[in-house]
């Protein structure tokens, strides 16, 4: 009997990883560069969505029994209301 260990999905889960944190890295380096709001806003968002990508990673590939579909689903809401927030924030400024 052979196992087959499916790699694809979690290196699809971790590149996506991946690119959130280096979204957000270097969201974080132009914001101190230029200290526009809009890119604070932005980089709060996308290093939350990089937590909601570990997240995912955690509860699809290290801990699959594991139910952590609570937690993922308030940091993709926490993301996108910290954007939405800031929107309107920039709006009233």
């Amino acid at each position: 009997m052979e196992v087959v260990m499916e790699w694809g999905p979690g290196a699809v889960y971790g590149l996506c990883l991946l690119t959130s944190a280096v979204c957000a890295a270097l969201l974080v380096r132009s914001y101190g560069r230029s200290r526009q709001p809009l890119l604070l806003w932005s980089a709060a968002c996308f290093t939350l969505l990089a937590i909601n990508n570990l997240l995912v990673v955690l509860d699809m590939v290290v801990l699959p029994t594991a139910d952590l579909s609570l937690a993922r689903q308030l940091s993709s809401l926490a993301a996108v209301g910290v954007l939405i927030y800031g929107f309107i924030w920039e709006v009233d400024r």
